[in-house]
């Protein structure tokens, strides 16, 4: 049913925030991310705090739109009580969870109460993720006369005996129809691959890549599987039955997607995720890299604002509670100090094609900068421009990359 929540300070019942979030507020774009737990079925590798029918104890997913428009009603008032700038959202994610298992109204309200709430930027960014089983032409249709402007297909593979690895339920062959029928309700689309899972070969991953090609979506995101503690995959694997994924193949894996995605006419602009061109880019999910601001709606979402990050209530009854009783949903928040901050800001910017500026890293940052083009980590033309670009190696490193930057930067600093 998902990770922990993490620990924190308590989270006030009327969710206001301290001074220091409005702080260059104007400067930053806002964001809404709206989680929907609910799963026809869990997948053995998924570590998302969702929910299949079994398992919601009172929470029904026929109220799940009142409550989180509940919530978005709120918000609203909580930032404006907080004194935050009214900023229309620049973008807007449904995560879940497979949002389209609710019904394309449904969806269609909760986006109408963002945009009465907030406004949107013009030309505003809107997904939706989508499981190719959970949805037809007709539902696709609704999204985009609701508002929706692109919509995230869980593909994850085309071979059959890696999607049952994974306890995906939809036909491979169900992926063109999908795709096909998003394209003609007027909806850029992005494909989602998921690669080294066990029992996957480089000639299946190969495959999945050729599908996802051929398809030609404006957008593709793969990343490599990671084993969560507590779920039934990792259970699998400390039993035996499954084997470990393989760091040397998956890195291979990545190799090959860069090679195939590359020929093809895509561009990386993130370590996992490639797009046609610029205009493509998940603009949502930028805005989490390079520290942006957001509001997450819905059970165990979480929210950024201006150095303060907090959680909402994880299960979905205990979320319906509270947004029912007229208080936060949050249980919990942080308040980033300033080196918390700075890690975050070199992770995170160091992850995408622009990189980071090396005049904003401590000093010892920026001397490491010869050593990781010496490695063949970091693009040398790009560094004597002035940025951190990784290569295509140094995104396979990016963690050393980064632990370099700020390694080094604290033992030089140590030192001075």
């Amino acid at each position: 049913m998902g990770s922990a929540l993490p620990l924190g300070d308590p989270a006030p019942a009327d969710g206001l925030l301290p001074a220091s979030a409005a702080v260059g507020a104007d400067d930053r774009a806002f964001g809404v991310y709206l989680h929907v737990p609910f799963c026809r079925v869990r997948c053995g590798y998924c570590d998302f705090n969702t929910y299949t029918s079994d398992e919601l104890r009172g929470a029904r997913q026929v109220d799940y739109a009142d409550h989180a428009i509940a919530e978005i009603r709120m918000s609203r008032q909580m930032l404006e009580a907080s004194a935050l700038p009214a900023r229309p959202a620049s973008t807007v994610f449904f995560g879940g969870g497979t949002p389209t298992l609710l019904p394309a109204d449904d969806l269609v309200r909760m986006l109408g109460a963002i945009r009465d709430e907030f406004g949107f930027e013009p030309g505003a960014e809107v997904t939706t993720e989508a499981n190719p089983d959970s949805v037809g032409p007709d539902d696709l249709v609704r999204l985009a006369e609701g508002g929706f402007t692109r919509i995230s297909f869980g593909m994850q593979s085309a071979v059959p005996h890696v999607l049952a690895a994974l306890d995906r339920t939809h036909d491979p062959a169900r992926v063109p129809l999908v795709v096909r029928w998003a394209r003609e309700a007027g909806l850029d689309v992005s494909l989602d691959l998921i690669y080294g899972t066990p029992g996957e070969s480089i000639d299946d991953w190969r495959r999945s890549v050729e599908a996802v090609v051929a398809e030609r979506p404006d957008h593709v995101s793969a990343y490599a599987l990671i084993v969560e503690d507590g779920t039934k995959l990792a259970r699998q694997i400390r039993r035996g039955e499954l084997a470990q994924p393989d760091d040397d193949l998956e890195a291979d894996m990545y190799e090959l997607a860069d090679d195939l995605l590359a020929a093809a006419g895509y561009e990386w602009y993130e370590v996992s995720n490639w797009a046609t061109d610029a205009s493509h880019r998940s603009r949502h999910n930028l805005g989490y890299w390079r520290g942006d601001d957001w509001w997450g709606v819905g059970p165990g979402a979480h929210s950024h604002v201006g150095g303060v990050r907090w959680w909402n209530a994880k299960h979905p009854s205990a979320y319906a509670d509270r947004v029912t009783a007229g208080v936060s949903p949050a249980v919990g928040r942080e308040t980033l100090d300033d080196p918390t901050r700075e890690v975050e800001r070199v992770l995170l910017l160091t992850r995408i094609r622009e990189g980071i500026s090396i005049e904003t890293l401590h000093a010892g940052g920026g001397h490491a900068v010869a050593g990781l083009m010496a490695d063949g980590l970091v693009d040398a033309k790009a560094a004597l421009s002035g940025m951190v670009t990784l290569t295509r190696r140094g995104r396979l490193l990016a963690d050393a990359v980064v632990r370099r930057l700020l390694d080094d930067s604290s033992e030089l600093s140590s030192r001075t």
